[in-house]
């Protein structure tokens, strides 16, 4: 959307094809109404707290169906004004899937019609994994799947460990469901900072939820009104529903790549260089699709930076050099830069500040709610390398932060000089 609206300000012809709803992932199926729901899921704690501040709550009830409806309700309103945004910017949607024919020309599978362009921009982003050889898979639902549910399960199994698992298991279990999280690993969110993942491990498993490391789904079968799942330990949970958020894929599949003289890896990602240019002449590829950074302001950013580098002459790096991201989890997490093990694998010398606190939201109910934060930096430079985080808020810390150490931020700036006590560093 974003390629589309900013070439046409730039006098371009546009044809936006979209065989689904105008938004995309992150505003029909991914961003938007998951935070929406991740808000709602942290109300009950938040009407906890409130007790011990003088509050007083009678007869709280919380109902799936009318939090489903208020959210479609918003993303119908959000829909409505990005499609009279495009339409303002003088962009025709046409609501079909289109394919690639080859020859700067491509074929709209509602009409069979087709159309030549001088430029074409593949942007169909990525899709979820449910296509494996587990038995029953067809019995299990997908993160799309999950935003059309219409009731809520009381019981729900989620595979993975990554973003999308355990945001969906935090709402869920915040809302009432029993939940259970099965992953391959010791720990959860590959990639991230270990200290930070196992801080954030042990407060989804105080929070209620039912760990299961080391151990993957193996068949699922209905039992009765439920489901049975059997894992690689051959041991079996009953439950309602299941969630399989094991991955991604680039969203390549049946679109005529190959047709068309695309390259594309072994992950089925389209191969861009610099300039997005694919390997077929005329035919650009940005966001998921190439499977680069998977976050949608990277995909935004790539799209407009296409925008204005082919149409407007104003040429710039789609790839900043620090990326800061957030899990919305509760208690969520942030971070940006290198983790801990990248910092003392790049650098001779790296010290590490780490400290943990309470936060006031829960005291007066003794609901402690821990903050972690961490502070990696190149010893001899004084520059960050890293800043994981996680509790309360860091999202919004950590888009702060990582802009200063963009530029080069040094531990002396963003030290407060009224700070009285100071964590020791430890050598890595």
């Amino acid at each position: 959307m974003r390629a589309a609206r900013v070439a046409a300000t730039q006098g371009a012809k546009v044809l936006l094809a979209e065989e689904s709803r105008v938004g995309g992932t992150c505003v029909i199926r991914g961003c938007v109404p998951k935070k929406l729901m991740v808000l709602a899921s942290r109300v009950g704690m938040e009407m906890q707290d409130g007790r011990g501040f003088g509050w007083t709550f009678d007869a709280a009830r919380f109902s799936w169906p009318d939090l489903k409806s208020n959210v479609d309700t918003e993303l119908d309103r959000l829909e409505h004004a990005y499609a009279t945004a495009l339409s303002r910017a003088g962009v025709h949607t046409e609501a079909s899937r289109a394919e690639l024919l080859g020859g700067g020309c491509v074929k709209l599978c509602s009409t069979g019609e087709r159309i030549s362009g001088e430029r074409i921009l593949v942007a169909t982003g990525a899709t979820p994994i449910n296509d494996d050889d587990l038995i029953g898979r067809s019995l299990c639902a997908t993160s799309d799947d999950f935003f059309n549910w219409t009731t809520q399960p009381r019981r729900v199994v989620v595979q993975g460990a990554g973003y999308i698992a355990l945001e969906l298991a935090c709402l869920l279990a915040r809302l009432g469901s029993e939940v259970s999280v099965v992953f391959r690993a010791d720990h959860i969110l590959r990639g991230f900072d270990q200290e930070l993942r196992e801080h954030l491990q042990a407060e989804l498993a105080a929070a209620g939820i039912r760990l299961v490391p080391r151990a993957t789904l193996t068949a699922i079968r209905r039992d009765g009104q439920g489901l049975s799942a059997t894992l690689s330990d051959a041991s079996v949970i009953t439950t309602d529903a299941i969630i399989r958020a094991i991955g991604r894929r680039p969203n390549t599949r049946g679109l005529g790549l190959a047709r068309a003289g695309v390259t594309t890896d072994d992950r089925d990602a389209i191969v861009v260089g610099d300039d997005f240019q694919t390997s077929a002449r005329g035919l650009y590829a940005v966001g998921d699709v190439t499977n680069r950074i998977q976050l949608t302001p990277m995909a935004i950013r790539e799209g407009h930076v296409f925008a204005e580098t082919v149409f407007a002459g104003r040429a710039r790096s789609a790839l900043p050099s620090i990326v800061p991201t957030a899990v919305f989890t509760t208690p969520e997490l942030a971070t940006v830069g290198q983790t801990e093990a990248e910092a003392v694998a790049w650098h001779e010398h790296v010290d590490v500040y780490s400290t943990q606190f309470s936060t006031h939201e829960g005291d007066l109910e003794r609901a402690r709610r821990q903050m972690l934060h961490e502070a990696d930096r190149q010893a001899r430079r004084r520059s960050h390398t890293g800043r994981p985080s996680c509790g309360s808020g860091c999202r919004r810390m950590i888009q702060v932060t990582g802009r200063r150490d963009h530029h080069g931020a040094r531990k002396a700036i963003l030290t407060p000089p009224w700070r009285y006590t100071q964590p020791a560093p430890r050598n890595g």
